[in-house]
């Protein structure tokens, strides 16, 4: 399992969110990043998840 980094902004810059997981791989990272903001309602702000090599898994701005 890899730890994947989930953060989200506010349009400030402030972070809301800042979660690791563990995931598989980065198509299962990306799905458990979509459900952990939508269960947030955080979909729409500013997000990001990135893998342990630093490879963006999401992005929204």
């Amino acid at each position: 399992m890899k730890t994947y980094k989930l953060t989200a902004f506010e349009r400030n810059g402030e972070k809301i969110l800042d979660e690791s997981f563990q995931a598989e791989h980065d198509d299962e990272a990306k799905e458990i990043g979509e459900k952990l903001l939508s269960e947030k309602s955080l979909l729409e702000r500013t997000h990001r998840c990135a893998s342990p090599s630093g490879k963006l898994i999401l992005f929204h701005s």
